[in-house]
């Protein structure tokens, strides 16, 4: 009776032990499928924060200088005027979801985003990097980071060149 006894408890404790907890990573989520939504959104120019808590924040290549979702959005129409056209193409997209140690959920992603130039139509691809938590469904916190170097110097060369040619006209 024992030996049963000790049998039963020791299955007991290896089936509870198999048990897996938690998921901790996935690439398949609701999150995951709002970070989509949002992308698609910023692709197609809809500019809506339902997406947001009324209280997020959303860094883009700081860690200081926080925007709120309805300044985010404008960042995004004001730079409109650099580009004939702009987005995320479809290769090269990866997203996935975590819950941290602490339980907060974030989704990340890595995407190519590339734009044509207004003024010479130069194209331009960059890596970006979006991060996002997640708390009840809603974004709280979204950090972007990304090389913003091609885009500046090749603006500042158009302006250069613009005055430049400016300056042959008044002379």
């Amino acid at each position: 009776m024992k030996k049963i006894l000790l049998s039963c408890g020791i299955v007991a404790l290896l089936l509870g032990a198999c048990q897996q907890g938690p998921v901790r990573y996935t690439q398949n989520s609701p999150e995951i499928d709002t970070v989509k939504k949002l992308i698609a959104n910023y692709d197609s120019k809809n500019y809506d924060t339902s997406m947001y808590a009324d209280t997020s924040k959303t860094y883009y290549n700081t860690n200081d200088d926080a925007m709120s979702p309805s300044e985010a959005m404008d960042y995004h129409r004001q730079s409109e005027v650099n580009y004939t056209s702009r987005g995320f193409g479809n290769d090269h997209q990866e997203y996935e979801m975590v819950v941290t140690d602490d339980g907060e959920t974030w989704v990340n992603s890595w995407l190519e985003w590339g734009c044509t130039l207004a003024a010479n139509g130069k194209q331009i691809s960059i890596p970006i990097h979006l991060t996002f938590q997640f708390v009840d469904g809603k974004i709280v916190k979204e950090y972007g980071y990304w090389d913003p170097t091609e885009i500046v110097l090749e603006l500042q060369k158009i302006e250069a060149e613009a005055k430049m040619m400016e300056e042959e006209q008044t002379e």
